[in-house]
């Protein structure tokens, strides 16, 4: 094997924003532990299709790679840890896939990589996520995405303490941890030192921060604007848990942006029982309603999910009509899959066919009312975060926009929105702004 391939490390990230932000904790383990020609899935289990993509991906690694060490980590290998090990992937789980020593192996050549540096090339350690397994589930520490986006996705908090009856996400995280406030402020300034001008708060149940630490979000958020930040944006948020303080930030602070994305899951209230959720459709609307009459350019995202069991026809028309009553313009839309050791894998399946048909309507009708939205923003001047190509990038409220001429990576800059080419706007540049990053 030539050097070059047998130095070769690889971190490939499926699924959530958690997940890209903990990947790059993955890659600097990686590096530290010395491990050469390795290969790291850092896999997903939202849906079947996601593990099912994971599998197919390791397979082709070990198929096309024979001699590189194939590592899975992430949900998936916590949920299908014998099936990946029985293809001969190594696994490693979620609670320690940011350690070093998760990745100090024996080499197929019988060499071992326990001598290796353990450190980064300044000097520094890795920045891990995640403490040791050797006292049951970890407390966390922050997840920071690299550096080549403009935007940096933070991850606060994992885990989640509810029981919703589709979820598998508490088989696969355990129960939530959050951060420390801290913690999570030292990674964000690390974030802007290096440039980015705008931070995503993520997590897998990000309105729960603090509930095993005695804080809140809110307090999170308000502790984060007192750095230099542009632009501070939210991930997926449990529509019950928008208490007043946080719904003071998100509808009256200017730079957090007026974008958000909520996990109503569906708008039918028998479904949303059977879910366990913990608001019913009403609650959705009225919030809403209040987002908007506070700050009135908010643009609203939603996860929905399509065929849950027992969901018939009215039931799905509620859930259909919700994109309209709620104003979603950023649907994040999933057909149900069963997940093994979940309560909805025990119901009455309205099976995977009718699932995928009716996501395949929720998305159609998501993409009309997007469009239809960003038409009316046609000639409007807008602020955006220029990505790293120089001319892709996202406005305030999260649409996309592609530019008519380049402008420099990683500015902020005002732009005017002219027509739209499908999902994305085509915007001229106006003026840079001069703000401090």
């Amino acid at each position: 094997m030539s050097a070059s391939l047998a130095d070769r490390q690889e971190v490939v990230n499926f699924g959530c924003r958690l997940n890209i932000a903990e990947g790059e904790g993955v890659r600097a383990a990686v590096k530290a532990a010395g491990a050469r020609d390795t290969i790291v899935f850092n896999s997903c289990a939202v849906t079947d299709e996601a593990v099912r993509q994971a599998g197919q991906a390791v397979r082709r690694a070990l198929r096309e790679r024979p001699e590189a060490e194939v590592v899975v980590t992430g949900c998936a290998a916590e949920l299908e840890r014998d099936a990946f090990a029985a293809m001969g992937a190594r696994v490693v789980p979620n609670d320690a896939k940011g350690l070093v020593e998760s990745y100090r192996f024996e080499e197929k050549n019988g060499a071992s990589t326990s001598s290796a540096q353990t450190d980064l090339e300044d000097g520094s350690p890795p920045p891990p996520f995640a403490l040791s397994l050797s006292k049951g589930r970890s407390s966390y520490r922050p997840a920071l995405s690299g550096a080549d986006h403009a935007r940096a996705f933070l991850g606060v908090q994992t885990g989640c303490s509810h029981s919703c009856t589709f979820c598998a996400t508490v088989l696969a995280r355990g129960s939530a941890r959050s951060a420390s406030v801290e913690a999570v402020v030292e990674s964000a300034q690390t974030a802007l030192d290096r440039g980015q001008r705008e931070i995503i708060l993520t997590g897998v149940d990000l309105a729960s921060y603090g509930d095993d630490s005695g804080t809140t979000l809110a307090a999170l958020v308000e502790a984060l604007l007192a750095l230099p930040v542009e632009r501070l944006r939210l991930s997926s948020l449990d529509p019950n848990r928008i208490d007043e303080a946080l719904f003071a930030l998100l509808t009256q602070e200017v730079r957090v942006m007026p974008h958000v994305h909520l996990s109503l899951q569906a708008g039918d209230d028998m479904v949303l029982t059977r879910m366990k959720r913990r608001h019913r459709r009403v609650d959705a609307v009225r919030l809403i309603e209040r987002l908007k009459a506070a700050r009135a350019e908010i643009a609203i995202g939603a996860d929905l999910i399509a065929g849950f069991p027992t969901e018939d026809a009215a039931m799905f028309a509620n859930s259909l009509a919700l994109i309209d009553d709620c104003d979603i313009v950023f649907g994040h839309i999933f057909p149900y899959s069963p997940r093994a050791g979940t309560p909805a894998a025990r119901m009455p399946q309205a099976g995977r066919a009718i699932a995928r048909e009716r996501a395949a309507i929720l998305r159609d009708a998501n993409a009309r009312r997007r469009q239809d939205w960003l038409d009316t923003e046609v000639g409007r001047t807008a602020s955006m975060l220029v990505e790293r190509d120089g001319i892709s990038g996202h406005a305030e409220n999260f649409a996309a926009v592609t530019l008519t001429a380049p402008a420099a990576p990683g500015t902020i800059i005002d732009v005017r929105l002219g027509a739209r080419d499908g999902d994305r706007m085509i915007a001229t540049p106006t003026q840079a702004k001069d703000i401090a990053a």
